[in-house]
């Protein structure tokens, strides 16, 4: 056992100082005594791929993962070894479940660490080859993938790793057959321009709210006999609210604060729910703020942003979508799929934010959602 011992340990000090071959033959010699460890399987495997002997290190990686299939060292060097030999799409597999495994694993070695830093620099490499070569054969069949839609474009980067697809996943209630669509064209919208149009008078009313700091509250609340969810703003200042509706009711002072805001919300197709809608408000976030990514509870409605008061810095994704948001125009999407804000001046930045019927629901489903809300709130 001491001379196994010693054989193992000779084998590191030459893989340390170069020498794969001498590094080999002392692992070799574990190996035939049968006292092969995982950790020793892992280390034959790296002197053979230093010495290029593909077979025999695929060999060593067989035997390591037969009993730890996780092992983030030997997924990496398998994907490496593949790679070497031009496989690169089996190669970016091995990395992309590296990097999967080793997800929110804390306490790795730096070793280890340095391996996935490895795949993750490898998978970009090959998503930008593979994007190339898409790219390519395309062009030959007389295809500009940039200009034949923003989906496609979208599909493209999902394809090719550089995207990662964002479905509609509402914490509440998901209702089927809707399509996800991140930005909805404001043209679509009839309405919207009338609204989008009282802008200026919109702005004086929340800014002398935000002057008079009356009736804001945190936008992020904890709920009443509820357990409250994990949030970085929670019953935070930075990201406030001055509600005209909240839980479906008119807050009376702050409509007659703010008729004309009040007014123009009127003349949308917004949901009047018991308990739940209108939801309507001034959404206040601070200089220097981010509203991490998240997603809203439904996915029968959209949300509507005016920006009143926008300075420099503000931007809006939804999925993979960035819009810089711009006083005065609007924008209308799915907060049921993942989005986030930042506002990186050092001025506040405040919009109307509003709800309304997604418009492809029918007066029949919008009378049956708005009884099955009723009747949810209803219960217990």
């Amino acid at each position: 056992m001491t001379d196994l011992a010693a054989a193992a340990g000779q084998g590191v000090a030459a893989l340390s100082r170069g020498d794969a071959t001498a590094a080999r033959t002392a692992f070799e010699t574990v190996v035939a005594a049968g006292r092969a460890t995982p950790q020793l399987w892992l280390l034959l495997a790296q002197a053979n791929f230093q010495l290029d002997d593909r077979k025999q290190a695929h060999a060593a990686l067989d035997e390591l993962l037969a009993v730890d299939r996780a092992n983030l060292d030997g997924m990496v060097m398998r994907g490496e070894l593949l790679d070497r030999h031009g496989e690169t799409r089996a190669a970016t597999s091995w990395f992309e479940a590296a990097l999967r495994t080793a997800d929110g694993v804390a306490g790795l070695a730096p070793v280890t660490i340095a391996a996935l830093d490895r795949a993750k620099a490898a998978c970009a490499a090959a998503s930008a080859k593979f994007d190339a070569h898409l790219r390519s054969e395309l062009a030959a069949s007389g295809v500009d993938a940039a200009t034949v839609h923003p989906r496609f474009a979208e599909a493209m980067a999902i394809t090719t790793g550089v995207a990662a697809p964002y479905p509609q996943a509402p914490t509440s209630f998901y209702y089927p057959r809707l399509a996800a669509i991140p930005f909805h064209d404001p043209a679509d919208f009839p309405w919207v321009a009338a609204i989008a149009a009282q802008a200026p008078a919109m702005r004086a009313e929340v800014e002398a709210v935000i002057a008079a700091q009356s009736g804001l509250a945190p936008y992020v609340e904890a709920p009443e006999n509820r357990p409250s969810k994990e949030h970085s703003l929670l019953g935070d200042a930075r990201w406030s609210a001055y509600h005209l509706w909240k839980n479906g009711e008119p807050v009376a002072a702050h409509h007659a604060a703010c008729p004309r805001t009040v007014a123009a919300v009127e003349t949308a197709p917004i949901p009047h729910i018991p308990g739940r809608g209108p939801m309507a408000l001034f959404s206040i976030l601070a200089g220097g703020t981010h509203i991490p990514a998240h997603n809203g509870m439904l996915n029968t409605r959209l949300i509507v942003h005016i920006p009143l008061i926008v300075p420099p810095g503000c931007r809006l994704r939804v999925g993979n979508e960035v819009r810089t948001v711009e006083a005065g125009v609007p924008l209308i999407f799915d907060d049921s799929i993942e989005h986030e804000a930042w506002n990186d001046s050092d001025e506040p930045r405040a919009i109307l934010l509003f709800e309304v019927w997604r418009p492809e629901l029918t007066a029949g489903e919008r009378a049956a959602l708005t009884a099955m809300f009723g009747a949810v709130s209803s219960y217990g």
